[in-house]
């Protein structure tokens, strides 16, 4: 007989905050992990490693990377992203739908989690090169954004796996959890296929962290559309909804923006699912603000410049599906080729260039005669201005129906580049109605005895958008919290006495 107090299903940052969180408390944990060790971590393992907390300034920085030195602290203008900025960005890029209670907790636990996964072992390091602009000598962060996981999604999926192997936590690998069991309300075990057996986990707790339904076609043109079926998937190709559809066989309630993704502009010639030999979100092109979005009509159809790109890039990539053959074009000259992110620099990037823009769309699948006649009339239409990547520079157009409300520079600098891209999705919204503790709620709000949720499967805290980073502060925020509340339900249960 097979028996742990607390079962995780799912093993990527949500998952294994979560069960090291559990075994901190006592609880003896196992983590089933659907895929392969070689293709371990879930959508975390694609990440940036970009994570968004709320912080007081530089010294709270330096508490979560201890080896800054004072040199390198002096030489760095951090603003403060209090915890009140952190809940105003959320709410505004939601439209006010994210669920008060989650987002508060989030908000308010984001900087005690990122300073308890540093005690863990994970490793962060300023994001110097994806949010800081250099000027006279100085450092300037911007967008709320400045820290990421060292090695990226790489390197936080090596050290939760390092530490839940030091704590003694038990991982099964290619062991898909299939089924839910309860008797009289109170969850008791857990149906697993490891391998080619099926196995009986007898345990009073389960949390499930094993992602949306990104990886699922039927899911996606089902809940999200019939376009979505032609995405390219970012991340994993094991998220594909088991979580949810025990959690729903279970009775619970389903939550949040079902019909809603975190999806980007993504190189055209991606793989179509995440290639785990390339991780790093190496794919991705999202220096669009300073540039233009073109479709193959030869038209605009976004204002490239509404926001920074941390509270865009999840939406635009949902716009882009929307265009002809799901297809578009980010256009930049020569003045700001230089100030492209690293993405647009590696091998993998598709990119055509030529030293006019007559010759650049002959290489580009785009109505020429509109293609030149939108960028003529753009040009036309860029105000004066001082032009500010580093703040939102009002530098803007006139008369031209999108706008381009900040960062617009004339188009007219040979040689002139196009890389042509299409929509990515990285994560679905949709998930279970829980507590700010983490229990999995039933349809009358009331908990279901045992069952917890974090990561993706959370539903309530993102619609439409997102502010970057907050995916993963999610997944660890709530996964700390349903490790603490599980292993304290289950040693409770057992007599034990819970501190």
């Amino acid at each position: 007989m097979i028996n742990y107090d607390v079962v995780v299903v799912g093993a990527g940052n949500a998952a294994l905050c979560a069960a090291i969180s559990a075994r901190e408390k006592g609880a003896n944990v196992l983590v089933l992990e659907k895929a392969p060790v070689n293709k371990r971590g879930g959508n975390s393992f694609f990440t940036d490693g970009a994570i968004r907390f709320a912080y007081q300034g530089i010294e709270e920085i330096r508490k979560v990377i201890p080896s800054m030195t004072d040199e390198e602290a002096e030489q760095i203008n951090m603003p403060v992203y209090s915890e009140s900025d952190y809940y105003h960005d959320l709410m505004r890029v939601t439209e006010g739908k994210s669920d008060p209670k989650l987002a508060n907790q989030l908000v308010s636990k984001s900087f005690e989690t990122i300073a308890w996964m540093q005690s863990q072992g994970v490793e962060f390091e300023l994001n110097y090169e994806n949010q800081s602009y250099k000027n006279e000598g100085k450092h300037h962060f911007w967008g709320g954004l400045p820290v990421k996981t060292h090695n990226k999604g790489v390197g936080l999926v090596q050290q939760l796996n390092d530490r839940a192997k030091e704590l003694g936590i038990d991982i099964w690998y290619e062991s898909q959890a299939n089924k839910l069991l309860a008797e009289d309300e109170q969850l008791k075990g857990i149906l697993v296929q490891r391998g080619e057996e099926a196995v009986m986990v007898n345990t009073g707790c389960v949390i499930l962290a094993c992602g949306g339904f990104e990886a699922n076609k039927q899911m996606r043109t089902q809940f999200i559309g019939s376009e979505w079926g032609s995405a390219i998937v970012r991340g994993t190709e094991f998220n594909t909804g088991d979580g949810l559809s025990m959690a729903l066989a279970l009775g619970a309630q389903k939550y949040g923006d079902w019909s809603g993704c975190h999806s980007i502009g993504t190189d055209l010639n991606a793989p179509k699912v995440g290639d785990f030999n390339k991780p790093g979100d190496i794919y991705k092109k999202s220096s669009f603000p300073i540039g233009l979005l073109i479709n193959k009509n030869g038209e605009r159809f976004v204002d490239e410049g509404a926001d920074f790109r941390n509270y865009t890039y999840a939406k635009y990539g949902r716009e882009v599906l929307k265009q002809p053959d799901q297809i578009a074009y980010q256009l930049f000259d020569a003045k700001v080729r230089s100030m492209l992110r690293k993405e647009y620099n590696l091998e993998e990037a598709t990119v055509y260039e030529a030293n006019t823009l007559e010759e650049l769309a002959d290489q580009m699948d785009v109505n020429k005669d509109q293609f030149l006649k939108t960028i003529i009339e753009y040009n036309e239409a860029v105000q004066e201005g001082e032009y500010n990547p580093t703040i939102k520079d009002h530098k803007g157009t006139v008369g031209i129906t999108p706008p381009k409300t900040n960062w617009a520079l004339r188009l007219d600098e040979a040689p002139f580049y196009a890389y042509p891209v299409t929509c990515g999705i990285t994560f679905t919204f949709g998930g279970v109605h829980v507590s700010p503790t983490g229990e999995v709620l039933n349809k009358e709000g009331n908990a279901i005895k045992g069952l917890y949720a974090a990561g993706e499967m959370v539903g309530g805290l993102f619609y439409e958008n997102y502010p970057g980073g907050s995916g993963l502060m999610s997944g660890a925020v709530f996964g700390k919290l349903a490790g603490e509340s599980a292993a304290r339900y289950s040693l409770e249960r057992k007599g034990n006495v819970v501190y």
